[in-house]
């Protein structure tokens, strides 16, 4: 466990079950969820979770049919439940995809091409509709596809702005103020190869006459960290020059999950 603080590590414990696999060394991706746990998916058919209020660790289920996730990606869902791809042994085929609410998995569709791909083959993506990008990252295979999960995030759980300038001008930058930009999660993990985390705010500006949508680039946050619960923080927001003018709703995206709208004009 690393305290910004003070800067020092120390022990977290042990995860119980072994999630390494014993000849790759290969293990799976970890990931906090927002209910306050963080879950190791196992490169062997081990998992383990950590509850940070409790400090402690406790085995949870197996993967089913024996598979596990030696290399390979998670997303956490904004109903807070974490979709994974498996593979049946180390590095063999096929990709199984599940969903994981905690204490059990749940079989999720298959895709065009994972049944001749291993799970260390995928990577995901959380957008800010809240879906799945799935894409193939061999070099060799072409496939890019969206995975719609069901149910909704907690209300708790949202972003929420607090200051935003009530007149944008296209192609300023303007700072924004609020609440959880970063969200409670890191979105999205991998094993040991690949980091795609999306703890960061996203802008989103609809015009409210055309229903048109402009995504906004934001810089300079003043924290990267999770789960910041009440206190203030800002990032700085490039309002897209090509953004339509007039009467429109802004929201902060965190991990998919977007604040309440709030209505300003773009000039």
């Amino acid at each position: 466990m690393y305290e910004p603080a003070t800067g020092q590590w120390s022990s977290a414990g042990s995860t119980i079950v072994r999630l390494p696999d014993a000849g790759s060394l290969e293990i799976g991706p970890h990931i906090q969820r927002p209910n306050g746990t963080s879950v190791a998916f196992g490169g062997t058919v081990h998992n383990a979770i950590y509850n940070f209020s409790a400090g402690t660790w406790s085995a949870t289920i197996d993967f089913p049919n024996g598979n596990d996730m030696a290399d390979a990606p998670c997303a956490v869902l904004p109903n807070g439940n974490v979709l994974v791809a498996t593979s049946p042994g180390i590095f063999q085929t096929p990709v199984t995809f599940f969903t994981f609410d905690g204490t059990t998995f749940t079989q999720a569709p298959a895709t065009q091409t994972s049944a001749s791909l291993t799970s260390y083959q995928e990577r995901f993506l959380l957008l800010p509709t809240g879906q799945v990008l799935s894409v193939v990252a061999d070099g060799i295979h072409i496939d890019a596809e969206l995975f719609t999960g069901p149910g909704r995030p907690d209300p708790a759980w949202r972003p929420n702005i607090t200051s935003v300038p009530a007149t944008l001008t296209g192609g300023t930058t303007v700072q924004i103020s609020g609440t959880q930009f970063n969200g409670l999660s890191a979105g999205s993990d991998y094993g040991d190869d690949c980091t795609n985390a999306t703890n960061y705010p996203i802008v989103r500006i609809t015009n409210a006459a055309t229903r048109h949508v402009f995504y906004a680039r934001t810089h300079d946050h003043s924290t990267m960290a999770i789960a910041t619960g009440s206190t203030i923080v800002s990032t700085m927001v490039d309002v897209p020059a090509n953004a339509e003018t007039g009467s429109s709703n802004i929201e902060v995206v965190a991990n998919g999950i977007a604040s309440r709208p709030r209505r300003v004009t773009i000039q």
